[in-house]
Formats: C-alpha cells, sequence, structure tokens
C-alpha cells in the first residue's frame, strides 16, 4: 500500500510538474492571452469599461450598448496558431484570428449618414450626433460579416518565464475589428 501511495504522489508530482512548465510556452502564453478575451475575464472587462469611460461623445446607454458590441466581438473570436519561431530569450508567435468586421460596419455607417443626413437631424433641421451613435451601435450589434488578420505576438524570457510584450495599436485595432484595412 504504502508503494502505490508513494507512486500516486510521483505521479501526480510529475504531471503538476510538467503541466507548469507547458504552460510556459509562447504559444500558451498567447492562447491564455486571447482566451482572455473570449472568456470575458475581469482584466480585460476592466480595461473595456476604462477606455469607453474615456469617450466624451457617448452617454451612459451609448457606453453600455457599445461594451456589448464589444463583448460579442471577444466572446466569438476565434484563432488559430499558425507559428511559433523561438531565438534565444525572444519569440514570436504568428496567429490568424477571426473576428467581426466591424470597420466595414462603421464604414456603412458613415456612408449611410452622408446619404441620408436627414436620418440624424431634429425637428429643427440640426444634425443630432447622438442619433448617428446610436444607429451606428445598432449596425454594430447585429453585424456578422467576419474579417481573418494575421497577427505577430513577440514575447521575451523574464527569469525563465515568458512574457507577451505590449500588443501594437494595430494589434488591439485587429482584436476589436476596427483595424482600417
Amino acid at each position: 500500500m504504502k508503494k502505490f501511495l508513494l507512486s500516486l504522489c510521483l505521479v501526480i508530482s510529475i504531471v503538476l510538474l510538467s503541466g507548469c512548465t507547458m504552460d510556459n510556452t509562447p504559444t500558451k502564453k498567447v492562447e491564455n492571452y486571447l482566451n482572455n478575451y473570449k472568456t470575458l475575464n475581469d482584466e480585460v472587462l476592466t480595461q473595456l469599461d476604462d477606455t469607453i469611460n474615456l469617450d466624451t461623445m457617448m452617454s451612459a446607454e451609448q457606453k453600455n450598448n457599445y461594451k456589448d458590441v464589444l463583448k460579442r466581438q471577444y466572446q466569438n473570436l476565434t484563432y488559430e496558431v499558425k507559428d511559433e519561431v523561438i531565438n534565444g530569450d525572444s519569440a514570436t508567435v504568428t496567429v490568424e484570428i477571426e473576428v467581426y468586421d466591424y470597420y466595414k460596419a462603421n464604414q456603412a455607417s458613415d456612408v449611410y449618414y452622408q446619404t441620408a443626413p436627414n436620418e440624424f437631424k431634429d425637428e429643427n433641421g440640426n444634425i443630432v450626433e447622438s442619433k448617428y451613435i446610436d444607429y451606428r451601435l445598432e449596425q454594430l450589434k447585429t453585424y456578422n460579416e467576419r474579417v481573418k488578420y494575421t497577427i505577430d505576438f513577440y514575447l521575451k524570457k523574464v527569469d525563465k518565464t515568458w512574457v507577451l510584450q505590449d500588443i501594437s495599436e494595430d494589434t488591439r485595432q485587429k482584436i476589436h475589428g476596427l483595424y482600417a484595412y
């Protein structure tokens, strides 16, 4: 019985130790990063709130609607790791993501705004910006066309742990589906 328990403890230790090192690969770090978006982890939601709260054009309700649009984007993000290149303490992980093409939806909303300005005027004939924002948010809520982007994520090894480097603004825009291609 002692041999069995000792063997069991040894197997559990090996699994736990190998599990820790298996999570410390460049690919795993990028997958964890993208999965944080998909699962709407607290850090992602906090950053989303902070960013949306900086907007001075939207009302509180519009901000909530926009947050819902981006949460939908995150939850429906799909990705496939295409390559991992390790060069000493640096690594590049190439990922193809697929997201809702909110850039195209915004472009279509802008065209409509330009071609049908009366839709966004008040009873005095003045353009009401909040009407346009509401219209654009409605379009984003229901937009289903998707786009694929290829993204290179860069990592550095620090104290034997792979650390994802800050992403560029272009990468952030691709994750949000807002990248101007």
